[in-house]
C-alpha cells in the first residue's frame, strides 16, 4: 500500500469513528486549487470555520464537532498544500494576502457569508492575519488557540527538539516529538496514526512570516478568545497572554490547564473544558 493510500485510509477512519453521523465533506474550488471541507451541524446555523495547525489535517477537531455543531454550522478546512484532502493547483500561495484571497474564495465557496474563524497554532496565526487582512463584514468573531508567532515567539528547546522531524520527516520522529510535547498523553490512536502517516505525505512549505505589526493589531475590532495551553512547549503561555492583552484591545485570554501545545484540541479532558470556553464565547453577544 503506497503512502498516499495509507494516508487516505487513515483520514478516513478518523471521520467514520470521530465525526459525528451526517458530517458532509465538500470540494471547494478556488485559484490555488480544490479545498476540501468536512462540515456538520444545521445548514441554516451560524458558520464557524476551523484551521487546524501544520499536519493535523482537518480531522484533529473532532472533539469539537459534534459539541459545536449543536449551534453552529462548522466547516473545518484542509489547508491547501498541507496534509490532507485539498489539492493544490498551479498558483501557489506564497504570501499572507494570497492566504487571504484563498480563504475568501473558500467562504464564498461555502456560502458562509460572516463567520466565527477559530484556528489552532499555525491555524490560528491564520485566522489572525486573515482577520487583519480581510473586509470587516467576514469575521464575526475570532477564537485564538495556542497560536504561535502571533503575540511572542517559539522557544528554542520546542525548535530544538522539533528540528529532527522537520529535516527528515517520518511517522517515528514525528511520534517521538509528540511522546515529548504531550508528556506521553494517551492521544487517541486512530488520530495519532493519521498524524504519524502525514509525515509521509506530499505537502509544501507554509506561508510563514513575522508576527502582526502592534498597529494592525491595535486597530482590530473583532471581539476575541485567546485560549492558551498551560504546559505548551511552543511557547511561553504567561509571555503570550501578557502580549495579547497588551496589544489587542477587544481579546479575552485564558489558559487551559493541563494543556499542552499538541493536547489542543483534541485530547480530554481538556477539550470539554476547550467546549465549554468556545461555546460560551461564540453564544455572548
Amino acid at each position: 500500500m503506497s503512502t498516499t493510500t495509507s494516508f487516505l485510509a487513515a483520514y478516513d477512519a478518523v471521520l467514520t469513528a470521530k465525526w459525528p453521523a451526517g458530517t458532509h465533506s465538500s470540494r471547494v474550488p478556488t485559484s490555488y486549487g480544490i479545498t476540501h471541507v468536512n462540515s456538520c451541524g444545521p445548514e441554516d446555523a451560524p458558520p464557524l470555520v476551523l484551521l487546524a495547525g501544520g499536519g493535523s489535517t482537518s480531522t484533529v477537531w473532532y472533539a469539537q464537532a459534534a459539541h459545536l455543531g449543536r449551534t453552529h454550522r462548522v466547516h473545518a478546512v484542509d489547508l491547501i498544500g498541507d496534509p490532507g484532502r485539498s489539492v493544490a493547483g498551479e498558483r501557489p500561495i506564497r504570501s499572507v494576502e494570497d492566504l487571504t484571497e484563498w480563504l475568501d474564495a473558500v467562504l464564498d465557496g461555502l456560502g458562509a457569508g460572516r463567520s466565527a474563524l477559530c484556528g489552532h497554532s499555525y491555524g490560528a496565526w491564520i485566522a489572525l492575519h486573515y482577520a487583519l487582512h480581510a473586509p470587516p463584514h467576514r469575521v464575526r468573531k475570532l477564537i485564538l488557540l495556542d497560536p504561535t508567532q502571533c503575540f511572542a515567539g517559539f522557544r528554542p528547546g520546542y525548535l530544538l527538539h522539533a528540528l529532527p522531524m522537520l529535516l527528515r520527516p517520518g511517522a517515528k520522529r514525528t511520534r517521538t516529538f509528540l511522546e515529548w510535547e504531550t508528556g506521553r498523553a494517551a492521544l487517541d490512536r486512530t488520530w495519532l496514526r493519521l498524524r504519524c502517516a502525514a509525515a509521509d505525505f506530499p505537502s509544501v512549505r507554509p506561508v510563514t512570516g513575522p508576527r502582526p505589526e502592534p498597529e494592525a493589531l491595535g486597530a482590530l475590532d473583532v471581539p476575541t478568545l485567546i485560549l492558551l495551553a498551560g504546559h505548551s512547549r511552543a511557547h511561553d503561555p504567561a509571555r503570550v497572554a501578557a502580549a495579547a492583552a497588551r496589544l489587542l484591545p477587544h481579546a479575552r485570554t485564558a489558559t487551559i490547564p493541563g494543556a499542552t501545545h499538541h493536547t489542543l484540541p483534541l485530547h480530554e479532558p481538556t477539550a470539554g473544558e476547550l467546549n465549554r470556553r468556545i461555546e460560551d464565547f461564540l453564544m455572548t453577544r
